[in-house]
């Protein structure tokens, strides 16, 4: 009966070492402290670059600002894009292009200006994380990526404002004079 026992207390042991060490609310998390998605490009932050490679994969650029020890940025990286609807949604239709908030790489404006990621996030007016910043398909020659963001976004949502952020931006529902908060609700009453 002890041997049973403890055999029986190993197995419950070994289960929870396992589903604690596999469990899906686990990210990665790089060398500049920020969560690793295999969705993100590595880039050399040349923003009129990165849309010309966006636009040749049929896909939008969206720019998001996170910051090492960002509790929001965990929460959206471990409880929404972990989703699979979300994860997918975002494969197939974003160039996502990851920017730290504090960050001394390189960043080139749509205007040429070239500033470290965090003089980059001053001059585009980003001081909360997370902050997604989504451009539209075409942008004029000198524009700053903040002033002709289509949709910026800060803060941390839950998975349906999310997911419906990322199809309102995929169908350009800013272009239309439907506010997103009414899309929303649209949509909810739809299903």
């Amino acid at each position: 009966m002890i041997k049973s026992f403890k055999i029986f207390n190993c197995i419950k042991i070994l289960i929870f070492m396992l589903f604690f060490s596999s469990s899906s609310f686990s990210t990665t998390i790089g060398d500049d402290g920020l969560h690793k998605e295999p969705w993100l490009r590595e880039t050399f932050k040349d923003m009129p670059e990165d849309l010309a490679e966006a636009i040749d994969e049929n896909k939008r650029l969206l720019i998001i600002f996170e910051q090492r020890g960002c509790i929001y940025c965990r929460k959206m990286h471990e409880e929404v894009f972990s989703d699979p609807i979300i994860k997918k949604k975002i494969e197939d239709d974003f160039f996502v292009v990851q920017m730290n908030l504090f960050g001394d790489l390189e960043v080139t404006d749509f205007d040429g200006e070239t500033l470290s990621e965090k003089k980059m996030a001053a001059k585009w007016n980003i001081f909360f994380t997370p902050t997604m910043l989504f451009l539209p398909k075409t942008v004029p020659n000198g524009s700053v990526a903040s002033k002709i963001a289509a949709v910026t976004m800060p803060g941390a949502f839950r998975k349906g404002t999310t997911y419906h952020l990322l199809n309102w931006v995929t169908e350009e529902g800013y272009l239309r004079k439907e506010h997103f908060q009414k899309y929303v609700a649209r949509k909810i009453k739809e299903k």
